[in-house]
């Protein structure tokens, strides 16, 4: 285990699952500091069980019968703490819809139809 994942496994355990914010965070290259309130990723936020488990599961290209042998347990077992994992972690929007204020503009631009404007700003694509 390298030094950096020790490190971060010890502030784990030192806060045991308790919300903390960064509020400072300095580049090693070149020592530039900035200072704020600073929101970990959701991944960061994961005990550091889960995050091994989820770097199992990346590394294992999502194959469940794998992780099955890397973890000695059944495929239920597998599933289950996915999907507890999942539930913890919000969604993020790829391909966000289109804001109102966009599809105004390219419809004045004459880049698609009055019903397909109407279409994206009901949701429908």
């Amino acid at each position: 285990m390298t030094e950096r994942a020790m490190d971060w496994q010890e502030l784990t355990n030192l806060t045991q699952g308790q919300p903390f914010v960064v509020e400072r965070v300095r580049l090693a290259g070149n020592g530039v500091a900035i200072e704020g309130e600073f929101e970990l990723p959701q991944l960061a936020q994961l005990t550091v069980a889960d995050q091994v488990f989820v770097t199992a599961f990346v590394r294992c290209h999502g194959s469940i019968k794998e992780m099955e042998r890397i973890f000695g347990v059944s495929y239920p077992t597998i599933k289950s703490r996915l999907n507890r994992i999942t539930q913890m972690l919000e969604f993020v929007e790829t391909d966000p819809a289109p804001s109102r204020a966009e599809v105004i503009d390219r419809l004045r631009r004459g880049e698609i139809t009055t019903q397909q404007a109407l279409s994206e700003l009901e949701g429908r694509t």
